[in-house]
């Protein structure tokens, strides 16, 4: 890509892991026993509080949520997710059109890197007013 003095959009940081399990449960107990993994609850995920915002989950084997000859996915997260999409369209990148927004958590987006790892992308929701 030609550098034209525009800046590229770029991932500020990794806002979760993700992977498949035969037992997302019992595998999120053993890595909060085993770990430390501060899960939420009896919940399959957790989030670091020294990050706040990185998340690390155990998914069901035959999620859907992408693709099964995959064992895993990365979210990274952005300042700007539309600009970020249309950086790489523009790269001919393939990126999913749907875009998801979780109130209070932030927006979503999709895309796969050449050898077919779909990856995420979150924009955080703005901060709310200070307690």
């Amino acid at each position: 890509m030609a550098d034209d003095g525009a800046e590229r959009e770029r991932v500020t940081g990794i806002g979760g892991v993700f992977f498949r399990a035969r037992d997302p449960q019992a595998l999120a107990a053993w890595y909060e026993e085993q770990l430390g993994v501060p899960r939420q609850g009896e919940e399959p995920y957790a989030i670091f509080p020294e990050s706040r915002d990185t998340v690390w989950s155990t998914f069901a084997e035959d999620t859907d949520y992408w693709p099964a000859a995959k064992q895993g996915m990365v979210n990274y997260t952005v300042r700007d997710l539309d600009a970020m999409l249309a950086q790489l369209r523009a790269a001919g990148i393939e990126v999913d059109e749907k875009v998801e927004v979780v109130d209070g958590i932030g927006r979503f987006g999709w895309a796969t890197d050449p050898e077919g790892n779909r990856f995420e992308l979150w924009e955080p929701a703005p901060a709310g007013p200070a307690a």
